[in-house]
């Protein structure tokens, strides 16, 4: 460690020289991360939800039937924290479950009138914020922003962006 011990004082900051990290990008997202989802935080805490229960309404919203091993793929959490997030959206009448027509152990997340607005009200200062965004950085500059959040994503993942419903389009691809 430079000669110093481990248990003292590191007084300078980390730079790219030292490790050839990207600090100045990885801040950006951090920040970036911090804003777009401090707008529906705020809107969450008047619920007593939190970022995980945003993340279901808007996949549940966005993929009216998925099931809760898809909702499991895609949040990538374990069953126990679905389980209590789910139970709140439901017990809260955001979000219905109803039994798979084929297989009746699958449980299909389908939003209600009352969940869809609350997603709506969570999407919308960031949508609002992305389209500040977009217009600052140059409308054009939309696909190359597309494609630099798709490459963040872990490849073997990415099949799970292109399930996703298109501009205009209601419900889910392939049911």
């Amino acid at each position: 460690m430079n000669g110093q011990q481990a248990d003292e004082a590191v007084r300078t900051a980390l730079s790219a020289e030292e490790e050839g990290i990207d600090f100045a990008l990885i801040e950006l997202l951090f920040f970036a991360y911090r804003d777009f989802t401090s707008d529906p935080d705020v809107i969450l805490a008047d619920y007593g939800f939190g970022r995980a229960h945003h993340r279901v309404l808007h996949f549940v919203n966005r993929r009216p039937g998925l099931t809760v091993a898809e909702l499991l793929e895609v949040l990538r959490i374990t069953k126990q924290s679905l389980a209590r997030v789910l139970k709140q959206l439901i017990d809260a009448g955001h979000v219905v479950q109803v039994q798979g027509p084929r297989d009746r152990r699958q449980r299909e997340l389908y939003p209600t009138a009352k969940g869809r607005a609350l997603a709506l009200a969570l999407a919308l200062p960031q949508s609002r914020r992305i389209r500040a965004a977009l217009e600052e950085a140059g409308p054009a500059d939309r696909a190359a922003i597309e494609r630099f959040l798709k490459a963040m994503v872990d490849p073997d993942l990415r099949p799970q962006i292109d399930k996703r419903p298109r501009a205009g389009g209601g419900g889910r691809e392939g049911k």
